[in-house]
């Protein structure tokens, strides 16, 4: 059966997938589809229902699990109806058998300035997911790879500036790169677009937009995966990357990213590193097709990475194709990652079959 980029896929009911921004766990056999699950209009940018989620055997046939995370409307909830709740992403903890879902949260009222990370468990797969708490990252953490002569607070002068630039998330060349970091060391560090790895010494890691986006950070996660360990790097200061979706190949890291222009698809990106703490370095736009093909990331925005189980080499490149103004319509582009002149490429494909791409 084809796998059709940007078509409208249904589930075993006939019903169109509503799992946007999302992430596959795979466990004992099944793949988990977690997405946001969207309503119609632009309304449906906000959060109405919650974290959506569908199993498969075979990453065809799709089964309609029900939501995991359910939006809360009681007293003192985190995640109201209305709140923002944004590329939810589950991994499993084999030490404790939890079932751990990381999101990014934007509080209601505060459009995109609270840059929280939120997180849930659950004890199977599909949920129900219980919501444990939000957090700015790594409150009163110095970043590894920061010289010495960078920490220590802002100056007067130095917040004074900062607040004149009114900081949003889109890039400008007068970005200050080394400074929104410590204005936030207190407090904790900005979360947006988000995923998370798992190693494969079990460690798991948080990848995060920061510092008003203009900043990645990668942070170990803690041995229960709720929390942030306390030691983190930034990559690539002022270069305004998001969207990051991390696989691991040939003895490196590999990092999908775009660029930040809102909803609007622009160049994806991708970078490499011996180890995930570094070195980085960006190797350009990773896609392959036409020319607008290439400017647009084939009009999409890049999700997640995809490893097939028992396939050697075998990666999806899982993106969303945003329609914010009227959510619902988004679309999914699935491709396969494929290896030239030792880079992990993708190339569009207007169907592809997973059985052809990687025979068994």
């Amino acid at each position: 059966m084809m796998l059709r980029p940007g078509e409208i896929w249904y589930d075993t009911n006939g019903v169109p997938i509503n799992a946007h921004g999302g992430g596959v766990l795979f466990h004992e056999g099944t793949y988990w589809w977690f997405g946001e699950h969207k309503i119609a209009g632009e309304e449906g940018n906000r959060a109405h229902v919650g974290v959506h989620v569908y199993a498969s055997e075979d990453l065809i046939h799709w089964r309609d699990e029900g939501i995991a995370l359910t939006v809360d409307d009681s007293p003192g909830s985190e995640i109201p109806t209305g709140c923002i709740l944004e590329r939810p992403k589950v991994i499993y903890n084999t030490r404790t058998g939890k079932f751990v879902m990381w999101f990014h949260l934007e509080p209601m009222g505060g459009g995109y300035g609270g840059a929280r990370s939120a997180v849930a468990i659950a004890d199977a797969p599909g949920g129900p997911y219980r919501f444990l708490h939000s957090l700015r990252q790594n409150a009163g953490v110095w970043p590894e790879n920061l010289p010495e002569e960078w920490k220590h607070p802002l100056t007067d002068s130095e917040e004074c500036e900062l607040a004149a630039l009114g900081l949003g998330g889109a890039p400008f060349p007068w970005y200050p790169k080394n400074v929104v970091f410590r204005r936030d060391f207190a407090v904790g560090q900005m979360a947006r677009d988000m995923t998370l790895f798992v190693d494969d010494d079990g460690c798991a890691y948080h990848l995060y937009a920061s510092e008003n986006n203009g900043t990645l950070h990668v942070s170990l996660l803690d041995e229960t995966f709720t929390q942030p360990a306390g030691r983190y790097i930034r990559i690539f200061p002022g270069r305004f990357h998001e969207a990051p979706a991390m696989m691991k190949w040939n003895g490196r890291y590999w990092l999908f990213t775009s660029d930040c222009t809102g909803w609007t698809p622009n160049t994806a990106r991708l970078s490499s590193a011996p180890s995930i703490w570094g070195p980085w370095e960006e190797h350009g736009n990773p896609c392959l097709g036409s020319g607008a093909q290439i400017a647009n990331s084939f009009e999409s925005q890049p999700a997640f990475v995809l490893p097939v189980a028992g396939r050697r080499d075998a990666f999806i490149y899982m993106a969303d194709r945003w329609r914010p103004g009227n959510a619902i319509d988004g679309r999914y582009v699935w491709l396969p990652v494929v290896f030239k002149h030792g880079l992990p490429v993708v190339e569009w494909r207007d169907e592809w079959e997973l059985q052809s791409e990687w025979p068994a």
